[in-house]
């Protein structure tokens, strides 16, 4: 096992947004606009960033 992770932001703010979409936000553990998590780069992750890839970035 590798210890990868992945950085994600929160680059727009939650209002409008589908419910599905703010609960995958909410999973991330993204609250505000510019928070920052670093999460452990797994399959389950990686599905969750590409659900909601027009309100987060990734960093390295």
């Amino acid at each position: 096992m590798s210890d990868k992770t992945v950085k994600v932001r929160l680059i727009k703010g939650l209002r409008g947004v589908q419910k599905k979409h703010r609960l995958s936000v909410k999973a991330l553990g993204l609250r505000k606009i510019n928070d920052v998590r670093e999460l452990k780069d797994s399959p389950q992750v990686r599905g969750l960033i590409n659900r909601v890839n027009y309100l987060i970035r990734i960093e390295q």
